[in-house]
C-alpha cells in the first residue's frame, strides 16, 4: 500500500500552515532579535519603528500576562529576552503590523544599545569556565580497572561530530485565531501540539483547555519542530490574545537558519581495550555536548548518548560520561537519533582506531562483540531477541563481505588516481521515550451510519508515512478498505495530553491506541451482528466488508450492519488508551528497563575517491535491516533510504560554523551544503532481516523513522579507508564531517 498522501502532495493539493487560507484583518508578525552572542541590554528605542504606517504594536516581555518563560525540561528560557541576551538570533521583541513587509521594514528601524559581553562559543571553553546546562550524568557497567587488566591493546583517541541543520522544507511557523471568551484557535507547525499548548498556557496565564492547537500535517520535522516549534506559536498566541485579531507568523529561510538550534555538535575522549581474540573488555568515554544557550531537550538527549554509548556492543567494563555545555549559541535540539548517533560514531571510531593500530579490517573486531541475548547494557536492561550478529551474519550471506573487501584491495593495488574504501556498520537502536512517562497515547475512534470511519491520534504526519499506517491498523481490524477511513488533524481538544511525535514511536503508541478503540467497536459489532443472526457471538467474523456465519459469507455487510447497531443504541463511538507495559528506569541508579525493544541491522558502505581532486562518491550501501513483520515494506524503505542519505550528509558534507562572536558563517542555503543527487550512493541495496519482532511493535512492524540514520556513520570511514589506501601516512583523523576539502588535504598530509 503506497502512502495515501503522495498524490495530494505531487498535486499541490496537500495544505500546510502557510496554505490555510488568512481571515481577513489577520496581522503578521515579524521578530526583532539579538545581534550579538552575549550581552546586556542598555537601551531599546522603537519609536520610530512604532510610527511607521500598518504598525499595529511591538511586543515585549513587559506584554507578557503570564511568566516569560518557555523553558520545557529546564526552565532557562524566556520568551523575549529581558535584560541580557544569550545567543545571535535570541528573540527581543515581536513587531505585529498590517502585512510582513511592513515589520520588517519597522524592525530596520528599531536601535538597541546593548554592552557586549565576552561569549564562550565551544563546549571546552564552556567546561573551562563551568558553564553547564545541568549536572553530567554517567553510565557504569563491571569495572574499568578489571577491564583493562585484561587487555592487551589499550589505545586512546577522540572523536567529533560537528551540528546539522534540519533544514525541513516548511520553516517554522503558527496562526493564532482568537475566539469568543478569550479562547485561542492555534495552528502549529509542530510535533509536540500538547507542549505548544502548555507552554501557551504557561505565558499567557490562561488554562490549556483555552488553547487549542490544530495541526494536519508539517512540510518536515526531523526533531526540530519537537521543542522549537514552540516560541513562535506563543507569539502568536499571545499577538492574538491582547489585540483580539488574528496574528500569523511564518519564518524565512534565512531567520529560521539563524534563529533556530541544530544537532548537538560532540566532542568525545575515550580509551579502548582490547584481548588477544580482538574481544573489547572495556571502554571509557567522555562526551562534550554543546548545548547552547538553553536547555531546551539537551537533558534528554545528553541521556540518550549515553543508552547508545557501546553502539551494537557487549563491552563488560564500561564507564560513559556526558557534559552538557553552555555556550552562547542558539540552543541546540532534537535531530534524528536524538543523541545516539553521537555515541555511535564515537564507539565506531574507537573501533575502527584500533583496527588501524592492529593492521585488520574493523569488521573483524565489529563481528566479535556484537551483542547477544542474555547480554547486559550499561544502563542495566538485558539483551533479548538481539539480531546483532544474526544480521551481520545476512549480511555476509547477501553481499559477502570478505569478498568485497578483497574486490577494493585488489583495485586499489591496480589504481593510483582512484582508490576505494569499505565500512561495515552494526545497528542497535532503542524504541521508546527514554523518559518513560511519554509513552503512552489515546485515540478517538468513530463508526458514522453510513459506515465510514473518522479518527483521531496525537500522531504527527510530517511525510514519514505515519498516517497510511494507522489507516492500515484501522483497516485491518474492521477488515474494510482504507477509502472510508479518514483521518482528522490533530488537535488537542479531540485527543488531549498528547507525547510528541519523535522517538520513533509514533506508529506504536498512536497505532496500538487506535488498535485497542478499533477491538473494542470490533466486538460490539460482531456482538450486533450475533443478536441479528441469532447466534453465537463466537460463530462470527467480520471479513472484506461483510459478516460470516461459521465461514459463511451472509448477506448481512458492513454498512448494514453499522446501519442495525446505530438503531439498536450500540456505541459506535471509542476512546483507546496504550501505555508501553515493562519499561521503566531509575534515573537515581542510571538503571532499568527503558526500551520496549531494539531494532537491528548491518550496513556495508564502498566509497571511491579521486586522489588528484579530493572528491570522493559513495558507490554503494548495501543494508540487511531488522524491519520486524513490516506492514508496509513501501514506506519502511524509503524511510531507511532518507535516513541513511541524511546521515551521509551529516558526516561528510554538512558543516555548520560559527565564528569567535557567535555568528552563523554558513546561514544560506549557498552556504550550506546538504546532499543532492549527485551526492546520494550510486546504488542502495535493503534486504530484510528475518525475525520474530517484538509484540510491542504496532502489529510487529518494528520502527523505522530514526535507527537507519546510523548507517550512514560508514560513509565517513569508508572515505577515510580509501584515504588510507592512497596515504600510508596518513593518521586518521576522527573530525566529521569529511568534506571533499578535508580529504584532499588528508590524501597529501606528511
Amino acid at each position: 500500500m503506497k502512502n495515501t498522501d503522495t498524490y495530494r502532495h505531487l498535486r499541490g493539493e496537500s495544505v500546510y500552515l502557510d496554505d490555510i487560507p488568512e481571515i481577513f484583518g489577520t496581522l503578521h508578525g515579524v521578530v526583532f532579535d539579538s545581534p550579538v552572542a552575549h550581552g546586556k541590554i542598555k537601551k531599546i528605542d522603537f519609536s520610530e519603528a512604532e510610527k511607521l504606517p500598518g504598525v499595529v504594536k511591538i511586543l515585549t516581555y513587559k506584554d507578557i500576562p503570564g511568566e516569560n518563560q518557555i523553558g520545557a525540561i529546564i526552565q532557562d528560557e524566556e520568551l523575549f529576552a529581558e535584560n541580557e541576551v544569550h545567543f545571535i538570533g535570541e528573540p527581543i521583541a515581536l513587531i505585529v503590523a498590517e502585512s510582513k513587509r511592513i515589520a520588517r521594514d519597522a524592525k530596520k528601524l528599531v536601535k538597541i544599545e546593548i554592552e557586549e559581553l565576552p561569549a564562550i562559543t565551544t563546549p571546552e571553553e564552556a567546561k573551562e569556565n563551568g558553564s553547564f546546562i545541568a549536572p553530567p550524568r554517567t553510565f557504569k557497567l563491571g569495572n574499568l580497572k578489571e577491564g583493562e587488566k585484561k587487555s592487551k591493546y589499550v589505545f586512546e583517541g577522540t572523536a567529533e561530530t560537528g551540528g546539522q541543520e534540519h533544514l525541513y522544507l516548511e520553516t517554522q511557523g503558527s496562526y493564532a485565531i482568537p475566539k469568543e471568551n478569550g479562547n485561542i484557535l492555534l495552528y502549529s507547525s509542530t510535533q509536540g501540539p500538547t507542549a505548544v499548548q502548555q507552554i501557551t498556557s504557561r505565558v499567557l496565564g490562561i488554562p490549556m483547555n483555552m488553547i487549542e492547537v490544530d495541526v494536519r500535517r508539517l512540510g518536515g520535522g526531523f526533531g526540530g519542530k519537537e521543542d522549537q516549534a514552540t516560541p513562535w506559536a506563543v507569539m502568536v498566541a499571545l499577538a492574538a490574545h491582547l489585540l483580539n485579531k488574528p496574528v500569523k507568523i511564518t519564518l524565512s529561510r534565512h531567520d529560521d537558519l539563524r534563529m533556530t538550534g541544530k544537532r548537538h555538535p560532540y566532542k568525545a575522549k575515550y580509551k579502548i581495550g582490547l584481548s588477544d581474540d580482538l574481544k573489547i573488555r572495556f571502554y571509557e568515554v567522555e562526551f562534550l555536548q554543546d548545548g547552547g544557550a538553553a536547555a531546551d531537550l539537551s537533558p534528554a538527549i545528553t541521556e540518550r548518548t549515553l543508552f547508545h554509548g557501546t553502539g551494537s556492543y557487549y563491552i563488560p567494563n564500561t564507564e560513559i560520561t556526558v557534559y552538557s555545555c553552555k555556550t552562547n549559541l542558539p540552543p541546540n535540539t532534537a535531530f534524528r537519533g536524538f543523541g545516539g548517533p553521537q555515541g555511535f560514531f564515537a564507539i565506531e571510531a574507537a573501533v575502527q582506531l584500533a583496527a588501524d593500530k592492529l593492521g585488520i579490517p574493523a569488521w573483524q573486531i565489529q563481528e566479535k562483540n556484537l551483542i547477544k541475548d542474555g547480554d547486559e547494557f550499561p544502563y542495566g536492561q538485558i539483551a533479548e531477541n538481539a539480531e546483532a550478529i544474526n544480521s551481520l551474519k545476512s549480511a555476509d550471506k547477501h553481499f559477502n563481505i570478505e569478498r568485497k573487501y578483497e574486490e577494493i584491495q585488489k583495485f586499489n593495488k591496480e589504481n593510483t588516481n582512484y582508490k576505494k574504501g569499505m565500512s561495515v556498520t552494526p545497528l542497535c537502536f532503542g524504541i521508546s521515550f527514554t523518559n518513560t512517562g511519554l509513552n503512552q497515547a489515546r485515540a478517538l475512534v468513530h463508526i458514522y451510519t453510513d459506515g465510514s470511519i473518522g479518527i483521531s491520534t496525537g500522531a504527527i504526519e510530517m511525510g514519514q508515512g505515519v498516517n497510511t499506517k494507522i489507516k492500515q491498523v484501522a483497516s485491518q481490524v474492521f477488515s474494510v478498505p482504507v477509502s472510508p477511513i479518514k483521518l482528522e488533524t490533530r488537535n488537542t481538544t479531540r485527543v488531549a495530553n498528547t507525547s510528541p511525535t519523535a522517538a520513533s514511536s509514533g506508529a506504536d503508541l498512536n497505532g496500538k491506541a487506535v488498535e485497542i478503540a478499533a477491538n473494542a467497536l470490533l466486538k460490539r459489532l460482531k456482538e450486533t451482528a450475533a443478536e441479528i443472526l441469532n447466534t453465537d457471538f463466537k460463530n462470527i467474523e467480520i471479513k472484506n466488508e461483510f459478516v460470516y456465519l461459521k465461514d459463511e459469507k451472509t448477506e448481512l455487510n458492513w454498512d448494514k450492519l453499522v446501519s442495525e447497531a446505530y438503531w439498536k443504541r450500540v456505541k459506535l463511538s471509542e476512546k483507546g488508551h496504550y501505555a508501553t507495559p515493562e519499561i521503566h528506569f531509575d534515573k537515581t541508579k542510571e538503571k532499568g528497563h527503558p526500551f520496549a525493544y531494539h531494532v537491528y541491522g548491518t550496513s556495508i558502505t564502498t566509497t571511491k575517491i579521486d586522489t588528484i581532486r579530493g572528491t570522493y562518491e559513495i558507490e554503494s550501501v548495501d543494508i540487511v535491516h531488522d524491519f520486524g513483520k513490516s506492514m508496509n515494506i513501501f514506506l519502511d524503505k524509503g524511510q531507511i533510504e532518507g535516513a541513511l542519505i541524511q546521515g551521509i550528509g551529516w558526516l561528510t558534507i554538512e558543516e555548520i560554523r560559527h565564528n569567535e562572536k557567535g555568528q552563523l558563517s554558513a546561514n544560506a542555503l549557498s552556504t550550506y551544503k546538504v546532499p543532492d543527487i549527485h551526492s546520494v550512493p550510486k546504488n542502495v541495496n535493503i534486504e530484510e532481516l528475518e525475525t520474530e519482532s517484538s509484540k510491542h511493535a504496532i502489529l510487529k512492524s518494528k520502527a523505522v523513522g530514526e535507527p537507519p540514520f546510523i548507517y550512514g556513520t560508514g560513509s565517513f570511514f569508508a572515505v577515510q579507508n580509501a584515504i588510507k589506501a592512497f596515504n600510508p601516512n596518513y593518521k586518521p583523523d576522527f573530525k566529521a564531517p569529511m568534506t571533499h576539502e578535508k580529504v584532499l588535504i588528508s590524501l597529501y598530509q606528511e
